[in-house]
């Protein structure tokens, strides 16, 4: 079933699954990383990634008209600003451990591409219903992205999920998927997985994403798997 662009089970599934923020678009790697050392830090991040993300969305859409275009991004900067403080304090407050656990991370979310991405490309060109839903699929994708990445690396790496034992005395953890090459060695496991997916939905359909058979990326509307590169390739061979 197709679902119909910019209607609210379309831009949650798109952010969930269709443009994942991590999984498809790379976005958003240093939190990623960073703060999937467990499933709680992953949890508390993704969650406070998309309140933001929701609410500047909200807020820019709303604020689209008023803004003006040469001042739109130091507008935007602001906007998120302000509601990552509010997050901060609400952390601070109410979840003192994830908030020291998760650290510089919290503020950094000001500069998170995902936010200002989203900004840029939807919310200060669409309404704000569809805002609002564009920020919620792309901050649940994102912290669904950051669960399962902070799952596999808390149980293999310390053998625990949730600070629960997970087989104890069956299971010798495998320190090295707490520390940095473990993030990258889970992260491209599960971007393997996605590509995967969606390489064969677009094989169900007819269409072999591994061929470089398409030219059109302006109207591309095949899953975003070629990365224009046929028509660079195109573009190569008239220039030579």
């Amino acid at each position: 079933m197709k679902l119909q662009k910019d209607k609210p089970i379309e831009r949650l599934w798109n952010g969930i699954y269709v443009e994942n923020p991590v999984f498809c678009l790379i976005l958003g790697m240093c939190p990623t990383l960073a703060t999937t050392t467990s499933a709680v830090n992953a949890i508390g991040m993704g969650l406070s990634t998309t309140a933001i993300l929701t609410m500047s969305n909200l807020m820019i859409s709303l604020l689209k008209k008023v803004i003006p275009n040469r001042m739109r991004i130091p507008s935007y900067i602001v906007i998120i600003a302000s509601f990552v403080t509010i997050v901060e304090f609400l952390m601070e407050g109410f979840t003192p451990g994830v908030y020291a656990a998760l650290g510089i991370y919290i503020p950094l979310i000001v500069v998170n591409c995902i936010i200002m991405g989203r900004a840029e490309a939807y919310a200060g060109k669409k309404g704000p219903v569809e805002s609002v839903f564009d920020g919620l699929g792309m901050g649940l994708g994102f912290t669904l992205a950051l669960l399962l990445i902070g799952s596999v690396r808390e149980m293999i790496g310390a053998g625990t999920w949730f600070g629960m034992k997970v087989a104890p005395g069956v299971y010798e953890p495998v320190n090295i998927f707490i520390l940095a090459p473990g993030a990258f060695l889970v992260m491209a496991f599960f971007v393997a997985i996605m590509n995967k997916l969606k390489i064969g939905a677009a094989r169900r359909t007819g269409w072999d994403p591994t061929e470089n058979s398409c030219t059109d990326c302006a109207n591309c509307a095949k899953l975003g798997m070629c990365s224009g590169k046929a028509a660079k390739e195109t573009v190569e061979e008239a220039k030579v």
